[in-house]
């Protein structure tokens, strides 16, 4: 069966390509992470939203979401069981690399770039009054994040779902749809850049005892925090090559100029 790449899809593509070099490119640019620093608090909000979500439809509860100035976060929340568990560790990395799909299939089918913001920014916000206000509240007596990291993670999701808002408002379409390309895209490199971040802790004599979700993984299963990182990038490579091949190509049995062929 052979496979080319689907002529509607070729100008998008080319906006993805110059999505993803720009990104690689801003990873070697001096001073870079101060351009990209709302692009790195939104994929973490992604991340940890991830992590709230899974947790809450498993069963579980939610004590709080909160993202850090560096750039990191964390949520701390109780599963219903073993299996609550283990879906919600997993589902940080794995569920941003989804979005990121997502917004990709989202292109490719046409949905307007103006409605995927605003859907962006009513997300963050959902998220931000759910599990980033509401729950801190429920159970302000025994909150485990300092208060501060709370009001913290209030401004920046306020400040992030004002400006998807003012971009699914008033940008142009070509600006609007390289933000959900350059989003999409973010969400799927910083995806795979974090999880090679935790392999390297996670690797023997280099930082296994620091806590993260592929330690959460390991005390849950017994299975080293390594294996489990390395399972994350199997599927979320999948993820990626799945979600690209349906965005890219058309399928073309009588076709001879094919750039793929199973």
């Amino acid at each position: 069966m052979r496979y080319k790449l689907a002529e509607d899809a070729k100008p998008q593509v080319v906006l993805l390509i110059i999505a993803t070099l720009l990104t690689i490119a801003l990873w070697f640019i001096p001073y870079a992470d101060y351009l990209v620093y709302p692009i790195r608090l939104f994929v973490t909000f992604i991340h940890e939203s991830s992590h709230a979500l899974v947790a809450f439809v498993t069963g579980g509860s939610v004590q709080s979401l909160t993202i850090s100035a560096d750039g990191s976060g964390v949520v701390y929340s109780a599963a219903s069981g073993w299996l609550s568990g283990l879906l919600t560790s997993s589902a940080g990395y794995l569920g941003t690399t989804l979005f990121g799909v997502i917004m990709l299939y989202l292109m490719r089918r046409g949905y307007s770039p103006h409605r995927t913001l605003v859907t962006l920014g009513g997300f963050v916000a959902v998220m931000v009054v759910v599990f980033g206000i509401l729950s801190p509240i429920f159970h302000i007596f025994s909150l485990n994040v300092p208060i501060t990291s709370v009001l913290f993670t209030i401004v920046t999701g306020v400040l992030l779902s004002a400006g998807l808002f003012a971009l699914g408002k008033f940008a142009t379409f070509k600006v609007a749809n390289f933000a959900v390309a350059f989003l999409a895209i973010q969400c799927l490199l910083n995806s795979l850049s974090d999880l090679k971040t935790v392999f390297f802790i996670n690797a023997p004599l280099v930082g296994s005892d620091l806590q993260n979700d592929a330690s959460n993984m390991a005390a849950a299963t017994g299975i080293p925090g390594i294996l489990w990182v390395l399972i994350w990038i199997v599927i979320s490579v999948i993820m990626i090559s799945v979600g690209m091949r349906f965005y890219a190509i058309a399928k073309d049995r009588s076709s001879v100029d094919s750039v793929f062929e199973d």
